[in-house]
């Protein structure tokens, strides 16, 4: 790993992603690119009339005022953005971060990952964004987005940040935990961690195996490994081993391709990411 992007939206998510950045960064000497990405303004239209059946003139000077409102808000908004950077930037560099930028752009956030996702080895983002409601736990509305579109894996921070020592591996024999696994096993950035692999559902021989060779797997890349089945729902069973086995971080694959397999990977994914109080690291 030599390359991250951390997403920083202004949230109150912002410190915790910037503390699981600087973890991520420090075992893994990558550099870090902070990224704000200020929302695409609509271009070519005309502000909206709420002049009633005012005469031409006050018209004319109330939609005036709307577009220099407009304006006005657009420059605030660019002037935040570009502190919301130099203060995520001062804080990791004040943790020994070498090489930090920052870029600010305006745009599609998805466009935007697409663009520069080819040079980075992992993307980080806080659970929720600005305008979430934490009562109702809902999840930021780009998350699921960024998640999806994303060809690398996405590492998203919990409300608050811990030290990590122990990470679950929500194991089920697809490909993206594979690549979770083997990513794990060639990688640094889980390195002296205890592991946990835990399958949950009734083992068979094709799934037995195949959760055998991925312990192997790690064994070999010096990992202590507890690998088991457990049966029973995936949520509540993985949901318990995290709080009764002080699990750090939940590792995990993320939605399928298919129909069917994202009304089931995707529904656990969902639920998992919502409910959990540790970072959720996610492979497609």
């Amino acid at each position: 790993m030599t390359h991250l992007i951390a997403l920083i939206d202004g949230s109150g998510y912002s410190q915790s992603v910037c503390d699981l950045t600087r973890w991520a960064a420090e075992r893994t000497d990558a550099s870090v690119e902070l990224m704000h990405i200020l929302g695409r303004r609509s271009a070519g239209s005309e502000p909206a009339d709420l002049s009633g059946n005012l005469k031409l003139g006050a018209r004319t000077a109330l939609l005036q005022e709307l577009a220099d409102l407009d304006e006005q808000k657009a420059k605030l908004d660019l002037k935040r953005g570009r502190l919301l950077l130099e203060e995520a930037k001062a804080a990791l560099e004040d943790g020994k971060i070498s090489t930090v930028t920052t870029k600010l752009r305006h745009g599609d956030l998805i466009e935007s990952i697409a663009e520069f996702e080819g040079t980075a080895d992992l993307i980080l983002i806080g659970k929720r964004g600005e305008a979430s409601d934490f009562a109702k736990l809902h999840l930021g509305s780009n998350l699921e987005r960024v998640v999806r579109s994303a060809t690398k894996p996405v590492l998203v921070a919990s409300r608050a940040f811990k030290p990590i020592n122990k990470f679950l591996i929500a194991f089920d024999g697809g490909e993206s935990v594979m690549k979770a696994v083997r990513h794990i096993a060639s990688g640094k950035l889980f390195t002296g961690l205890a592991c946990v692999l835990l399958c949950v559902g009734k083992p068979n021989n094709d799934l037995q195996e195949k959760l055998d060779d991925a312990a192997a797997l790690l064994r070999k890349a010096g990992y202590d490994v507890d690998a088991s089945f457990e049966t029973g729902d995936p949520e509540d069973v993985i949901k318990n081993r995290i709080e009764t086995d002080g699990i750090d971080l939940l590792v995990m694959g993320a939605y399928g391709h298919s129909r069917i397999r994202n009304l089931i990977i995707g529904s656990t994914t969902t639920e998992m990411v919502r409910s959990c109080h540790v970072p959720v690291m996610m492979f497609r």
